[in-house]
């Protein structure tokens, strides 16, 4: 009798503790960006890393690998999100942001264009898939094994033609674009990499001239976790003409949005 109170009472406990895992947490954090973070980006990553002895870029390669068709990349691109929506989050620039982005890109129509902060490749195939013919993304990745999978990705997206993809510090990087690459300046510049860079590297990049008259920088994450000091430079820089688009944090309901700034010239 002891043995079926003991087994009702675990069975019932897991039964409680996959209610809140998999409904009540995400949609309590749904509304509060650090919770949300807090809990997709740190409790529920390492838990599912120990767990399947994974990381979460592979996972998200094994989906891509399941559900897109190789040399298609919408269906990569479609495949990722309904990951990140309905198996595991992840800090892509998502579906709705991605639209934004999207909108951007076709806007310049971008010969060149450099993205800091690969990680598994989403926004690359967003940006790559939309490109004129004989242009190209120039994408930086820190971490090498975000990078190892970003490549994968592109490549079954079909678009590797079209990108570069480096690994490496952004401030290592970007004095030797010229040099390296042959690029003189660029058209657009996407940020998405660590927040703290966005100013350093914004500044970094018009000190190297890789910034022209009618360079659009579009950064990602503003709001949330935020960049601050990057928005009041460039939204008081008379250099600049910046304009925010008010949208929401990746696969959740918090507010987030993309800062698209325009360079005025000197």
């Amino acid at each position: 009798m002891m043995l079926l109170s003991l087994l009702s009472g675990l069975i019932m406990g897991a039964a409680v503790l996959f209610v809140l895992y998999r409904w009540v947490i995400p949609m309590a954090v749904q509304y509060h960006g650090g919770l949300a973070l807090l809990w997709h980006d740190v409790i529920v990553e390492r838990a599912l890393d120990t767990l399947t002895r994974t990381s979460r870029p592979q996972r998200i390669l094994k989906a891509v690998q399941t559900k897109a068709t190789v040399g298609d990349p919408q269906s990569v691109i479609t495949a990722i999100d309904h990951f990140c929506r309905h198996r595991e989050w992840a800090m892509n620039v998502g579906d709705e942001k991605g639209s934004i982005l999207d909108s951007v890109v076709n806007e310049v129509s971008p010969v060149t264009v450099l993205e800091l902060g690969t990680y598994c490749g989403y926004s690359t195939v967003r940006i790559a898939r939309l490109l004129p013919p004989g242009a190209c993304v120039i994408t930086l990745e820190f971490n090498p094994d975000y990078a190892a999978i970003a490549r994968q990705v592109i490549k079954w997206s079909g678009l590797e033609d079209k990108v570069q993809l480096v690994e490496g510090a952004s401030g290592d990087w970007i004095p030797w674009m010229k040099e390296h690459f042959g690029v003189q300046a660029f058209d657009l510049v996407f940020l998405d990499h660590w927040k703290e860079r966005y100013l350093p590297d914004t500044k970094l990049l018009e000190e190297c001239g890789l910034i022209q008259k009618g360079t659009v920088l579009l950064a990602d994450n503003v709001i949330c976790p935020g960049t601050p000091d990057y928005l009041e430079y460039v939204r008081n820089s008379p250099h600049y003409n910046s304009q925010y688009y008010r949208s929401h944090l990746e696969y959740t309901k918090v507010e987030d949005g993309l800062e698209k700034s325009v360079f005025l010239g000197y």
